[in-house]
């Protein structure tokens, strides 16, 4: 009997990891084949491995004077090509033999250069583990040290900081806040606009991370977009939670190289809308799309061209002139028409040319804008609204970066670069002051100002034990002067090719929000100043001492210490307990006259227990403990809003095969013709090769509460509206907040095709997790407004 088997293609190219250049003859087989498949690089280093079965595939790659690599558990589907890039390490103490074979785990990030608190994430993950809704941020509060600060959006707390902290970068560029209905300073958002089905491996850094990286305190995002698929053109069809989308890749010409990749994704939501159909937010639905494309064009002796760009529109009204007494509106304010208009995008140019000499120079320019416009109206019991906030913010940015590295040999590499931001902003804000019966103005600029950001950073791997990684970075504002100079700093240690100790020092300096540089105190005859043009960053130190152990049977645990000092943090001229370290989702609006001179600490200690993707299921333990604290004007020690002291994430799942090895099949029927007899044959062949698979996720975290400022019912009361207690800033607490998600995946791989059907729910147990409290005059008391209770999910997807 003939037996069927589905099969798809894997190819890639191999380099060095420090200087990109191709690597010649690098062996790459198939883990466990039988018969064995394998081949050897050509002259560009690139690898081609037909017919290989789909499903979870190990590669692994080896080449005399370097370290060998393990690719595991790689999903190859049936409906689309599998396209590696692969990079190398060359090792200093040269061997004929290696024993222990050098896998990609987590640990070992893609910017070479980073020491400690870092870690690769695949796009998969983002899929995969149950509760993310395919979002790189959502994923990234399963890692130790970091968690959501808010159900409905994808901000996140590292290690008791807040969310503004964290930087995003995408394709070597600092990008705005990247999610739908995000606004100007903040980074987080219900609906990210970052497509998982188009980024590939990508890097996620909480602490002393290298020199390159400028104006953050907390994290970083670095993202990259994978290439489209050169040979061979493939689409994708994907409806969900997150919107109905359409990609599309391939090749311009096969001859050439060059290749596209575009998806373009629209609110779910809306089209329910459209169709009729009440769901979502009650009357209020938010409507969005956006698009994600990059075309790639290699050159034999001009390097090699990208461009790449990313954007989105976000709206959403809240028309309490317009609703009824059965009418709901999600999170809406009662008495207020709010209008929320959003747009974001970043478009860039790339051009990357390798030296001869082991060397490497990379430019991009880049162009991104960021509009944040929204009214608010009063609605009276009339219904008639009244216009009493106006916002127009408008962020546009012009970036250029530029760097060389050169790998000297196996020991030494050095990486030099500069990059620098324009920024052209329109911000303007105002609101209604009824004694003045006119508008108060709030924020006023339409100007001109640059952040520079030069930086170096020296890798010198001793041997293969012991590595050294330093730098330094620069950052000048010139609006007002403001610099710093960072110094960085990692030492790591290989024990054994099984145990790793690493410990990493970086000063870090950021930006405050840039609308805090321009607000306006007016009086009522329409004096005005900027009292906080002369802010200066915010500076922090960090400091990690980190240890890995590798496990037998794809195991790791993962061992973390820290401290961080924060320095120079906004806080109020007058004496009171605001700090702009407390600034993100839900929390009180801040003074207008801000100075430097506050201060934080955090510390923690976290703990990783991995068990990576291999025979069919993983497993991912993170426990953090930590204490957050800061110091305002005031001088009083407190709390910060984030400090929830613990975090912890247990999450697994686990892949069946639903295929029966030897499945019957029916015998043809005697009196059938020639052509029914080879449609029969044709039909029993794609029965034999289709497979199907079921995928099970859960998840669960615990984690303490965040803390809140308890209020003055007196004076509330008589005020009729909530009078908050300074002096007891965020002495409260709200209950621990716990949640249980689960997933379900059916997926089926027929021939040029592969069908994804998911259901998944979060919060199974319908948890009333506190978000915030907000006073009612009528009880004269705080009220909890809950986050989001059980939230099912359904998604289909189609790979062609």
């Amino acid at each position: 009997m003939c037996v069927f088997a589905q099969t798809q293609t894997i190819r890639g190219v191999v380099t060095d990891q420090e200087s990109r250049m191709p690597i010649i003859g690098a062996a790459v087989v198939v883990v466990d084949s039988d018969p064995i498949i394998g081949t050897t690089t050509d002259l560009d280093g690139k690898f081609h491995l037909p017919k290989v079965k789909v499903g979870r595939v190990d590669l692994k790659i080896t080449y005399l004077g370097y370290a060998p690599k393990t690719l595991s558990g790689i999903e190859l589907f049936s409906g689309k090509e599998l396209v590696l890039n692969v990079e190398m390490q060359e090792m200093v103490m040269k061997q004929e033999e290696v024993v222990v074979k050098a896998t990609r785990r987590k640990e070992e990030v893609l910017n070479t250069m980073t020491t400690v608190s870092a870690r690769v994430f695949t796009t998969e993950e983002a899929s995969r583990y149950a509760g993310t809704r395919n979002d790189v941020s959502r994923m990234a509060t399963n890692f130790a040290g970091v968690r959501g600060a808010n159900d409905a959006t994808n901000d996140i707390v590292i290690r008791g900081n807040s969310p503004t902290g964290l930087l995003w970068r995408l394709e070597d560029i600092d990008i705005p806040n990247p999610n739908h209905f995000g606004n100007l300073g903040s980074t987080g958002g219900p609906v990210s606009m970052l497509n998982s089905n188009v980024l590939s491996n990508s890097d996620f850094l909480t602490a002393a991370f290298p020199s390159e990286y400028g104006n953050g305190i907390s994290g970083v995002f670095d993202l990259k977009m994978r290439h489209g698929n050169n040979e061979k053109h493939e689409f994708l069809g994907q409806i969900g939670f997150n919107g109905v989308e359409l990609g599309a890749e391939g090749p311009f010409s096969k001859k050439s190289g060059a290749s596209y990749l575009i998806n373009f994704r629209y609110s779910t939501l809306a089209l329910f809308k459209l169709g009729g159909v009440d769901f979502g937010t009650g009357d209020a639905t938010p409507q969005y799309s956006d698009l994600s494309f990059k075309v790639r064009i290699p050159t034999k002796k001009a390097g090699i061209f990208e461009v790449f760009g990313m954007g989105g529109i976000s709206s959403i009204d809240f028309l309490a002139s317009e609703s009824t007494d059965n009418s709901t509106n999600f999170y809406s304010q009662g008495g207020l028409d709010i209008y929320d208009r959003t747009k974001t995008g970043v478009t860039g140019f790339t051009h990357t040319y390798l030296f001869k000499n082991a060397s490497y120079l990379k430019m991009t320019l880049a162009a991104s804008t960021q509009l944040n416009q929204d009214v608010v109206d009063s609605v009276d019991i009339t219904k008639h609204p009244f216009t009493w906030y106006k916002q127009n913010f408008q962020d546009h940015r012009f970036q250029g970066s530029i760097y060389y590295k050169m790998k000297f040999n196996a020991k030494h590499n050095l990486k030099v670069g500069t990059r620098t931001t324009v920024f052209y902003s329109i911000l303007q804000d105002s609101a209604f002051i009824p004694t003045w019966n006119d508008y108060q103005t709030l924020t006023d600029f339409d100007g001109v100002t640059a952040l520079l950001q030069p930086y170096a950073q020296w890798q010198w791997r001793w041997n293969d034990a012991w590595t050294l990684n330093t730098g330094v970075h620069g950052q000048v504002l010139t609006l007002n002067g403001s610099f710093a100079v960072e110094p960085r700093l990692g030492l790591q240690w290989k024990l054994n090719p099984r145990h790793r100790l690493s410990l990493a020092y970086g000063l870090h300096s950021q930006m405050v929000a840039l609308d805090r540089y321009f607000l306006v105190v007016e009086d009522s005859l329409g004096n005005k100043e900027n009292p906080n043009r002369n802010l200066d960053f915010v500076r922090s130190h960090h400091a990690v001492l980190g240890y890995d152990w590798s496990l037998p049977f794809d195991m790791r645990i993962k061992v973390e210490a820290y401290y961080q000092y924060i320095y120079n943090a906004g806080i109020d001229r007058d004496s009171s307990s605001y700090s702009s370290l407390n600034v993100g989702s839900f929390t009180q609006d801040g003074p207008d006259d801000i100075v430097n001179g506050g201060t934080g600490t955090n510390y923690g200690l976290e703990i990783t227990f991995e068990k990576f993707l291999t025979n069919g299921y993983y497993w991912l333990l993170t426990a953090s403990l930590y204490d957050s604290k800061y110091t305002a004007s005031d001088g009083v020690e407190r709390n910060t809003v984030f400090n929830g002291n613990y975090v912890l994430n247990v999450l697994g799942g686990y892949e069946l095969q639903l295929n029966r090895k030897n499945p019957k099949l029916r015998d043809p029927k005697p009196n059938y013709t020639e052509k029914q007899l080879k449609r029969f044959k044709k039909k029993q062949a794609s029965r034999l090769a289709t497979k199907h698979s079921l995928k099970f996720d859960v998840k669960f975290t615990l984690a303490g509460g965040s803390r809140y400022t308890p209020i003055d019912l007196v004076a509330s009361d008589a005020a009729n509206q909530a009078v908050y207690i300074d002096d007891l800033a965020y002495s409260k607490q709200f209950e621990p907040y716990y949640r249980l998600d689960l997933g379900l995946t059916y997926r089926m791989s027929r021939p040029k095709v592969t069908q994804e059907f998911t259901a998944s729910c979060q919060n199974v147990t319908d948890k009333a997790n506190p978000l915030y409290n907000q006073y009612n005059p009528d009880k004269n008391q705080l009220v909890n407004v809950n986050q989001l209770g059980i939230y099912p999910l359904l998604q289909y997807k189609v790979l062609f």
